[in-house]
């Protein structure tokens, strides 16, 4: 080489530097292109094959060095079928290789792309905005799968997503240790309690023994006598209070009452105790009159042998303790209800026997064999001594919705010597009357120990031939885990239901669908159903930098860049958008750098100009 080698080097870096100023403009053109990966110049020396003392710097090639491994920053967008790729990959797509009927007919050929703006065109197919058609593998329905590994083109057409009838219930809930129901009286223990005596038909679980009556006592607070020296009160109490006698500190006075009610088998009896001094009051049909001015008056004994016979009590008799604590007993004939009359000498009276308020004494035991349902009659009764367990809507076998509602009774308590017990009930018949099911006990005695949890652990059963408002949806299993109930205080006395989900739904039909940080395409149907459709497609390369860039953001595969690999891609996020890598600021740098070379090889070239024409003006 010599002078003119010179000129062509410089030709040669001219040619160079528009080269890479190409590419510089490319980059900034496409600064806000979707997911655009920039190009960069790779400048290669030419070196001529010389000696070691003739080595020359030699001319210069260009070419591009691509940056498709280069990622753009993720932003979000509002459009829930737009989608990024957070780390390596590229979405599979086709293009149509041409249109019958306005629908695309695909050559089979893959292409790749970064860019993820797809939205559903008019025939169901997920385009980007290059015109390229999105790839993947579809869902298995039943088992949420992938079916198969080869991508295809993806098409979600608006058809009906058939009805599927409930078979699962999950449930998880804690029960209130001391359930509010509406018949319990925070004094009255065990009042909270489902009580088979009360119904004509035992709600208990199928073939649970019938419990004998028994009897219920009430006792009240000790209570002392109005004796100058005062002593407990005894059977032998005056019920009219003398100064410095054995005599209640605060007696009974004419007309005061004593209101007593029994009941049996859902009939209650009106009883009332009347006190008078004087004549005698004409009959009443309920009224017991008790002569308070009679010899002698009568005493605390006297009241409690006239209650037993009210009551029906035999045995024990009602009595008087040697610490002068008044215990009235049910017997096992009837249960009762004790309160004094309005006057306030009557509730004085009342209280200086040890007591307030509405006495309940409510026989133990009683009711028939458990039936494992309520019946219509017994539905009200069922309501008061019962708190709600929520409820779901389910499906029959063609989809038809029904409201299956359900609600837990305790029958047993720890406090009363026996085991915490519930029993559960879903609702069959809203309109149930007389001997018609209106609740079925779902067959199981749920029993809880002292740390709240279950023992044994029931973690699921079966509701065999459950039908609500006459929809039949066959055997449902219903699901608790191994913890899913519990019994822990709860201020409100409610059940918390932490869970109540079934597997069934109505028919359908596709509304939309949008695109899942699990890289899944989910449909949205008109029923609310939320189905995964289909699974999106990451292909990556050992050669990733060396694929064939194509229109659109695309790419082509080659034999630098090797085939393509499923499974190993990065992940996706729905909802956004990857932004061009290109960085204005640095693309700017590089086109001052550019322009500066460029200059540079022209004044070379200038120079080499000038010593030619002096080499020239030798032979003149």
């Amino acid at each position: 080489m010599g002078i003119f080698g010179a000129l062509t080097t410089s030709v040669a870096g001219l040619r160079a530097n528009s080269y890479a100023l190409e590419n510089i403009s490319g980059n900034i053109a496409n600064s806000q292109t979707t997911a655009f990966k920039r190009i960069d110049t790779s400048f290669t020396d030419l070196i001529p094959d010389t000696g070691t003392n003739a080595q020359l710097a030699g001319s210069v090639n260009a070419g591009s060095r691509s940056t498709n491994t280069i990622a753009g920053s993720v932003q979000s967008a509002s459009v829930a079928t737009y989608m990024a790729i957070n780390g390596d990959g590229f979405f599979a797509v086709q293009k149509p290789g041409n249109v019958s009927d306005s629908t695309p007919i695909f050559d089979g050929v893959n292409k790749y792309t970064r860019r993820g703006d797809f939205s559903l065109d008019k025939n169901g197919y997920l385009v980007n905005g290059a015109g390229y058609y999105l790839q993947g593998v579809k869902i298995d329905p039943t088992t949420g799968n992938p079916a198969g590994s080869t991508p295809e083109v993806l098409r979600f057409q608006n058809d009906f997503l058939p009805s599927q009838a409930t078979t699962k219930i999950d449930y998880r809930a804690n029960l209130a240790s001391y359930p509010l129901t509406a018949d319990h009286q925070t004094a009255v223990p065990g009042s909270e309690l489902l009580r088979p005596a009360d119904y004509i038909s035992n709600p208990r679980v199928l073939g649970t023994a019938a419990t004998p009556f028994g009897n219920k006592a009430v006792a009240g607070n000790a209570r002392n006598n109005a004796a100058t020296t005062p002593v407990p009160i005894s059977a032998n109490t005056s019920l009219v209070t003398v100064a410095g006698t054995d005599s209640l500190t605060s007696g009974f006075a004419n007309n005061d009452t004593l209101i007593l009610k029994t009941s049996n088998a859902g009939t209650t009896t009106t009883h009332t105790i009347q006190f008078y001094t004087g004549a005698a009051p004409a009959p009443v049909a309920g009224t017991t009159f008790v002569q308070l001015d009679s010899v002698p008056p009568p005493t605390v004994g006297d009241l409690l042998a006239q209650i037993d016979t009210l009551t029906g009590n035999t045995n024990p008799a009602s009595s008087v303790d040697a610490n002068g604590v008044v215990t009235i007993n049910s017997g096992v004939a009837n249960d009762f209800t004790l309160a004094a009359g309005s006057s306030t000498t009557a509730v004085a009276a009342f209280q200086a026997m040890g007591f307030s308020g509405t006495l309940l004494g409510n026989r133990t035991g009683g009711g028939t064999a458990g039936t494992g349902i309520v019946i219509g009659s017994d539905n009200q009764t069922f309501l008061d001594q019962s708190i709600a367990g929520g409820a779901t809507t389910a499906y029959d076998g063609n989809g038809a919705p029904v409201s299956l509602q359900f609600r837990w009774a305790k029958v047993e308590s720890a406090t009363l010597g026996g085991t915490d017990t519930w029993n559960l009930f879903y609702q069959t018949n809203a309109s149930a009357t007389g001997g018609q099911a209106a609740w079925v006990n779902v067959g199981t005695d749920f029993k809880f120990g002292p740390d709240g949890q279950m023992q044994p652990v029931i973690g699921q059963l079966t509701l065999t031939g459950l039908t609500v408002s006459g929809k039949s949806l066959g055997n449902v299993t219903m699901a608790f885990g191994t913890g899913g109930l519990t019994q822990f205080a709860d201020t409100n006395g409610n059940v918390q239901v932490n869970q109540l989900q079934q597997d069934g739904y109505a028919a359908g039909q596709l509304k939309s669908v949008s695109v899942s940080n699990e890289g899944r395409v989910v449909g949205s149907y008109s029923n609310g159903r939320n189905i995964d459709l289909a699974e999106v497609s990451i292909a990556t390369f050992n050669g990733a930098n060396f694929l064939k860039r194509i229109d659109g953001g695309a790419f082509e595969v080659t034999n630098e860049s090797g085939e393509a690999l499923y499974g190993k891609g990065g992940s996706i996020s729905g909802s956004s958008l990857e932004s061009s890598n290109t960085d204005i600021a640095d693309e700017f740098t590089k086109l001052i750098i550019t322009q500066q070379a460029y200059s540079a090889n022209t004044k070379v070239i200038t120079t080499t100009n000038t010593m030619v024409q002096d080499l020239l003006n030798v032979m003149r």
